[in-house]
């Protein structure tokens, strides 16, 4: 079917209108946040609806932070070094910091986009031990940790690239440290993927999204967010080095794998 807005002989523009950005060209997906067809970015206005928008749209987001500052006792002490990739507006490492408050420790925040940066640096201002660094996952120069999480993050990265990644943080770990890896995953065939997008579209509709936005996020994030099923995470983390794996948390199509080295 051609697209209503483009019609017939509009050169690559004619397809199935509902992945043609000229008849989708920007979309609400809640919370005062738009987006284009593809398109979607951590920039521009995010930032300043980001944990708002995040904390409804991905089921027990809170929750996942608690696991992961409880899981952070069992390898953090004087002198560790942690590292949060991706961090976005820094409200993870703050509750990591003030967990540990007592501990002369180092946290870094790494994130590719500066307005997400602006609000985790005015947010963890009162703790001169969390720094923050604006790069990418690739390009950092990563310092001997003993206790990295990316939450949520990975899933962003190129799928060529994903492996480099993890291979990072795996030569980055010191002996006995921990990597806490959150991700949307697929399901292992189309059967059950069809199950967990309809109940997670069903949870957005709880969460007070409308339809509209549903969709409208689900294609800004095409070809933006490209997860890998669970067995695809474990094989990335297996191929860099990581033998000890386990999933510690797990709802519908969001999952967390903690590796120890």
């Amino acid at each position: 079917m051609p697209c209503k807005k483009c019609g017939p002989g509009a050169g690559e523009n004619t397809f199935p209108y509902s992945r043609c950005v000229q008849f989708w060209p920007v979309a609400s997906v809640g919370d005062n946040i738009s987006a284009e067809n593809s398109s979607w970015t951590f920039g521009g206005d995010v930032p300043k609806s980001f944990d708002a928008h995040v904390s409804k749209s991905v089921p027990l987001y809170a929750e996942g932070h608690e696991i992961i500052a409880k899981v952070s006792d069992y390898f953090v002490q004087d002198g560790s070094t942690i590292y949060d990739l991706g961090c976005s507006t820094g409200e993870l490492l703050r509750k990591i910091g003030e967990r540990h408050a007592g501990k002369d420790i180092r946290l870094i925040g790494v994130d590719r986009v500066e307005g997400m940066l602006e609000v985790a640096r005015d947010k963890c201002k009162e703790d001169p031990r969390i720094q923050f660094e604006c790069a990418e996952l690739l390009e950092f120069e990563m310092q001997p940790a003993d206790f990295v999480f990316a939450y949520y993050t990975v899933q962003f990265v190129r799928p060529a690239f994903r492996q480099d990644v993890i291979n990072r943080i795996w030569k980055g770990l010191q002996w006995g440290g921990a990597f806490l890896m959150f991700e949307k995953v697929r399901g292992p065939d189309a059967r059950f993927q069809d199950i967990l997008t309809g109940l997670y579209n069903d949870y957005k509709l709880e969460q007070g999204y409308s339809s509209e936005e549903i969709i409208g996020k689900a294609r800004s994030l095409k070809g933006v967010l490209e997860p890998f099923s669970t067995a695809g995470n474990i094989d990335l983390l297996h191929r860099a080095g990581f033998k000890d794996c386990m999933t510690i948390m797990r709802y519908l199509n969001f999952e967390g794998t903690l590796a120890i080295k």
